[in-house]
C-alpha cells in the first residue's frame, strides 16, 4: 500500500511477493454481477473473490455477503459497482482502513472538495477505471505537454436511459416521448455529473484525463433510434487536435451503463494484481 491515497488510473500492483488479492466488490447489480461472476471463475489472475457488499439481500451470490466493515477486515480492494452515492458514503472508510477503494463511478469526485479529502488521506488509494471510453492516456499525454484550448464531450443514449427524479413531469414527458434526437443538456462537466450521475461517468473520466473539470463542455442526447450508446470526444490544444468516437452496447440490465464497464473494471483490477495482459 502507499502512504497516502491518490486518485489515479491504473495503479502499481499490490502482489508483488505476496498471496492474490483479495477482493469485495460494492454492489451486485448489473455491473457488479458481472465482475463477482468472472473473479469467482479466476478470470484475472492474482485475483480472488472475498465478498459482495449490498445494500439489499440477494441470493445465490458466488461469495459470502458482508457488512462494509467486515469486508474491510478482509479485503485488500473495494471494488465499487453501486453509485456515485455509494462512493461518497464509502470512500473515507476505504482509505482510512488501508484499502484500495477501485471506482467505476467517478462523477462521483466531481466535487474538488470531496475529491481533495479523500486524496489526502491513506494508507489506501482510490483507483478510478476508464469505463466507457477510451483514449485518456493520449489525452492525458497532451494535457501534460499544454493544456486544451477546447473539450467537448458529446454523448447519445436511448430516451428513458435520461430521465432522472429531479425531472419535472414536463421534462419526463419532453424527454420519455421524443421522437427525434432531442439535446437534454449541455453544460460543464461537473454540473453533468451531479444532474445525470449514472449516465456521465465519461465525461468524467475525460475530465480527470486533461485534469480541468470546469472547461470540459458537454453535450448530451436523447435518441429513440439509438440502438448503441455513443460517446464523441473533440479536444484541441497547442499540439494537436484529438477527435475519439466510441459507441457501445447498454448493459440489457441497465441501459443507463454501458455493456463493456465490468469488463473495464476487471481490465484495471488487473493492473493492480501485476497482470494486465493476463486476464482470460
Amino acid at each position: 500500500m502507499t502512504s497516502a491515497s491518490k486518485l489515479t488510473g491504473p495503479a502499481a500492483a499490490l502482489s508483488a511477493g505476496r498471496g492474490p488479492v483479495r477482493v469485495c466488490v460494492l454492489g451486485y447489480g448489473s455491473i457488479g454481477a458481472v465482475v463477482a461472476e468472472r473473479l469467482r471463475r479466476g478470470d484475472v489472475p492474482g485475483a480472488e473473490l472475498a465478498g459482495i457488499v449490498n445494500r439489499s439481500p440477494v441470493a445465490d451470490l458466488p461469495a459470502p455477503a458482508l457488512g462494509l466493515a467486515e469486508a474491510l477486515d478482509i479485503a485488500d480492494v473495494v471494488v465499487e459497482c453501486a453509485s456515485q452515492e455509494a462512493v461518497w458514503e464509502v470512500a473515507q472508510q476505504v482509505v482510512d482502513a488501508g484499502r484500495d477503494l477501485l471506482v467505476s463511478s467517478v462523477g462521483a469526485l466531481s466535487d474538488p472538495a470531496f475529491a481533495q479529502r479523500i486524496a489526502g488521506h491513506g494508507p489506501g488509494r482510490v483507483v478510478c477505471t476508464h469505463g466507457a471510453v477510451g483514449g485518456l492516456d493520449l489525452l492525458a499525454a497532451a494535457r501534460d505537454a499544454a493544456p486544451f484550448d477546447r473539450v467537448l464531450v458529446r454523448s447519445t443514449k436511448s430516451p428513458e436511459s435520461l430521465v432522472q427524479p429531479w425531472m419535472d413531469t414536463a421534462q419526463r414527458q419532453r424527454i420519455g416521448g421524443t421522437a427525434t434526437r432531442l439535446q437534454v443538456f449541455a453544460g460543464s462537466s461537473a454540473e453533468a455529473a451531479r444532474l445525470f450521475p449514472k449516465s456521465l461517468n465519461v465525461a468524467a473520466a475525460v475530465s480527470f484525463a486533461v485534469s480541468d473539470w470546469e472547461s470540459v463542455s458537454v453535450e448530451l442526447y436523447a435518441d429513440p433510434h439509438a440502438e448503441l450508446t455513443c460517446h464523441e470526444i473533440e479536444a484541441s490544444g497547442p499540439i494537436g487536435r484529438y477527435s475519439i468516437k466510441i459507441e457501445n452496447l447498454p448493459s440489457a440490465d441497465n441501459p443507463r451503463t454501458s455493456a463493456v464497464v465490468p469488463y473495464s473494471i476487471l481490465r484495471t483490477l488487473a493492473h493492480l494484481t501485476g497482470h494486465p495482459n493476463l486476464i482470460a
